[in-house]
């Protein structure tokens, strides 16, 4: 697949004012609006919704909330199709290093990880670092760890492919990106999202029984088990509605 000309368009203007876009004073909000939208939008997806796509069915969504260790945080971008979120993107200004910098490593891992989502994507435009997002973040990781590539923006026409076959909307709706993560490893040693999850549901069940058999000591066992699940499932269910944007 041959790099589109507007994304040429945009290495040259990065290129040639790298200096101005690198400085302090160059915002995060002009790098999303005069570089990232544009190169998304390049890779197939309905950045700025026009097809007027009602909210639950939005392609892209800005700056969503999410909860991430019980505070609201809100990536950049997420990227839906079909009304199940696919990825995230979390933008820098240039004037961050990306290479080496760990904070905006664990920032978009934590981001992918509270999200369940397998992987995510950091980047100022000079640079693009997709990152595993299946195990969880440790504010002690190098910004090498857990990241699958990363491509400055003078490697962009060389290897648009690599990008194209996993993040257009077109590979994403053909599998492509459910299949490349599928072939990769998860780290050995490292807790994934969903042992993690299951292990705290575990302890919830302890400390739901505990409490309601103390408070109602004529419940049966069975009728214990299943006011403690009964509590769980709702629970769950609310929380999966509240970051769908079903209910907030």
């Amino acid at each position: 697949m041959s790099i589109p000309p507007k994304v040429l368009e945009l290495i040259t203007r990065f290129r040639d004012g790298e200096a101005s876009f690198k400085s302090s004073n160059y915002h995060e909000s002009d790098l999303r609006s005069e570089f990232l939208d544009p190169f998304f939008k390049a890779l197939g997806w309905d950045i700025d919704n026009e097809q007027s796509a009602p909210e639950g069915l939005k392609e892209v969504v800005r700056e969503a909330r999410l909860t991430v260790h019980d505070s609201l945080r809100a990536p950049d971008y997420s990227f839906w199709l079909g009304g199940t979120r696919r990825f995230f993107v979390e933008a820098k200004k240039p004037a961050v290093n990306l290479q080496n910098d760990s904070s905006p490593a664990f920032q978009v891992r934590r981001y992918g990880w509270s999200g369940k989502l397998p992987t995510s994507i950091v980047t100022d435009f000079e640079e693009f670092v997709i990152y595993d997002c299946r195990t969880e973040p440790l504010k002690t990781d190098s910004a090498t760890n857990s990241r699958l590539l990363y491509i400055r923006y003078t490697e962009y026409e060389d290897r648009w492919d690599e990008i194209a076959n996993l993040f257009s909307k077109e590979a994403v709706l053909a599998g492509k990106l459910d299949s490349y993560i599928g072939k990769l490893k998860v780290q050995k040693g490292t807790s994934t999202v969903d042992t993690v999850f299951l292990a705290e549901i575990s302890t919830w069940r302890q400390k739901l029984a505990d409490d309601m058999a103390r408070r109602n000591p004529t419940l049966s066992q069975r009728d214990l088990n299943y006011a403690v699940q009964m509590t769980i499932d709702r629970i769950v269910f609310l929380r999966i509605s509240e970051d769908r944007g079903i209910e907030p």
